[in-house]
C-alpha cells in the first residue's frame, strides 16, 4: 500500500496523495490555505477535518482559547463554537473537556489520537525513551522507601519490645521490694501485728 502511494507521487493523481496527508496530519487551516491545489470537500469531509483540527490543536495545549479555536475552524461566534465542540467532538468522543464560558477557553481532559506527522516519530521515541528513565528512577525511589519503611518498622518493634522488658523489669523490682517490705513488717511485729511497746520498755537495761 506504502509503495503504491509513493508511485503517485509527480503524477496527475499526487493530489490524492495530498488529500490522504491533509487527513493524515493536516488541518482545516491547511486546506484553506491551498484551497486551490485541492479538490472540493463534501460535508462530512469538512465535518473531519475540523475535527481533525481540534485533536491537532489538543494534542499541545491543554487549554485551547476560544479565540483559537474559532481562527482554526473558520466558526463566526462562541454559541458556534461551542456547539460544535460538545455536538461532534465531545459526544463524538474526539475529545473530552470543559467549556469555560467565563474565560472563554476550552479545557482538554482528553483527546484521541492522530497519524504521525512526519519528522515526530524521533520526537516520539526521545519522549518515551525519557518517560521510561523518569519511570525507572521513580521505581528506584519507591523501593528505597519501601525498604527504608521496613527498617524503621523493625527498629519501631524492637523499641516497643525494650520498652516492654523495661517496663516488666521495673514491675518485678516493685514487687521484690513490696515483697522485702511486708516480711521486714512481720518481723518487727507481734503475733497480732502490733509491736508491743510497753514490754518492750520494761526490759532491764544492760
Amino acid at each position: 500500500m506504502l509503495f503504491f502511494l509513493v508511485q503517485l507521487e509527480g503524477t496527475e493523481s499526487s493530489v490524492l496523495l495530498d488529500v490522504l496527508r491533509l487527513f493524515a496530519h493536516g488541518t482545516w487551516s491547511d486546506y484553506k490555505d491551498n484551497i486551490g491545489c485541492l479538490p472540493p470537500l463534501v460535508p462530512d469531509q469538512v465535518l473531519k477535518l475540523k475535527q481533525l483540527t481540534v485533536l491537532t490543536l489538543a494534542e499541545t495545549n491543554k487549554v485551547v482559547p476560544y479565540d483559537q479555536l474559532m481562527q482554526e475552524i473558520y466558526v463566526r461566534n462562541v454559541r458556534e463554537l461551542e456547539d460544535f465542540l460538545i455536538n461532534e467532538c465531545m459526544y463524538a468522543g474526539v475529545v473530552r473537556g470543559k467549556l469555560d464560558q467565563l474565560r472563554r477557553c476550552f479545557e482538554i481532559q482528553f483527546s484521541a489520537g492522530r497519524d504521525l506527522r512526519p519528522g515526530q516519530l524521533g520526537n516520539m521515541i526521545e519522549t518515551l525513551s525519557n518517560w521510561l528513565t523518569t519511570s525507572d528512577n521513580l521505581l528506584v525511589s519507591i523501593k528505597e522507601k519501601i525498604k527504608w519503611a521496613d527498617n524503621m518498622s523493625e527498629l519501631d518493634k524492637k523499641h516497643q519490645k525494650d520498652l516492654e522488658d523495661r517496663v516488666e523489669d521495673v514491675k518485678k523490682s516493685l514487687a521484690v521490694k513490696a515483697d522485702m517490705d511486708f516480711r521486714g513488717h512481720e518481723i518487727f511485729a507481734g503475733p497480732d501485728g502490733v509491736m508491743d511497746y510497753e514490754e518492750d520498755r520494761s526490759r532491764p537495761k544492760r
